[in-house]
């Protein structure tokens, strides 16, 4: 399921967010602190996580403490989902 989850997450970073479908994103590349992804996408992400996991995220778990890696963003969707 791990593995899943972040192939979901990639894919969208990759295609919606930074428009380049090929470009991997390794799970423990930074998101947020290495500038790859920045606040307006870091909305968006959000949305994408809630709507197609259907979990619930908190304004304030938008931060580098949580959305920061991918692995960070499996865990907290797992987190949620109690698996």
């Amino acid at each position: 399921m791990n593995d899943d989850i972040i192939s979901t997450l990639e894919s969208f970073i990759a295609v919606k967010i930074l428009k380049q479908p090929n470009r991997p994103v390794k799970e423990d590349e930074p998101l947020i602190s290495s500038g790859l992804i920045d606040s307006f996408n870091l909305v968006d992400l959000a949305l994408f996580i809630e709507d197609t996991f259907g979990v619930q995220i908190e304004d304030t778990e938008l931060n580098v403490n949580t959305f920061d890696t991918l692995l960070q963003l499996s865990e907290l969707i797992k987190s949620r989902m109690n698996i």
